[in-house]
């Protein structure tokens, strides 16, 4: 299957919002998250927006590995078309980016706990669902992608932020402030 190439920080498609998609059952549409899902996979990331591979249309690929998930089961790869993300609650956690956009580096970002998410999925049937913990990270993380914003601009502490192998080395620790 393709693998598509991931844009980095700086290229102009990762600067723009997104296009509205009209019909996600579209033969394209369809291409296009088949090569994303094969991409996602050999990147080794969490999730993945459309604009990272040169695709300016509000659609975005993550899923929950079990390990990051407090019940242990994971949740499966999900494609989500115009996504819109509610914040349920005032609650942010602060936690570990990466991007793949971004490679070899990473920040600390505060985001909601929890939020609700609207939009269609690869069929074009609606979603509307609740997600909180890393699942609602991943989701946010995607869909700033879709506005133009990668998470360094969410960075509020640059102490926090830096090469993965020297925040490995040299540990900094989180603090909610």
């Amino acid at each position: 299957m393709t693998i598509l190439k991931i844009a980095r920080m700086g290229h102009p498609v990762l600067r723009a919002p997104a296009d509205a998609v009209a019909d996600p059952t579209t033969p394209d549409l369809r291409r296009l998250v088949r090569a994303m899902t094969t991409t996602l996979e050999d990147a080794g990331g969490v999730g993945l927006a459309a604009p990272q591979v040169h695709e300016p249309v509000r659609l975005f690929l993550f899923f929950v590995p079990p390990a990051r998930d407090p019940a242990g089961g994971g949740r499966g790869l999900m494609a989500v078309f115009n996504p819109v993300l509610t914040p349920l609650g005032d609650e942010r956690v602060l936690g570990w980016e990466g991007c793949l956009s971004v490679p070899g580096l990473r920040g600390a970002v505060a985001r909601h706990k929890t939020v609700r998410m609207t939009g269609l999925d690869g069929e074009g049937a609606p979603v509307d669902e609740v997600l909180s913990g890393f699942a609602a990270r991943v989701a946010q993380h995607e869909a700033d992608h879709l506005d133009g914003v990668l998470y360094p601009a969410r960075v509020e502490d640059f102490r926090a932020f830096g090469y993965s192998e020297e925040l490995e080395r040299y540990p900094y620790p989180l603090t909610q402030g």
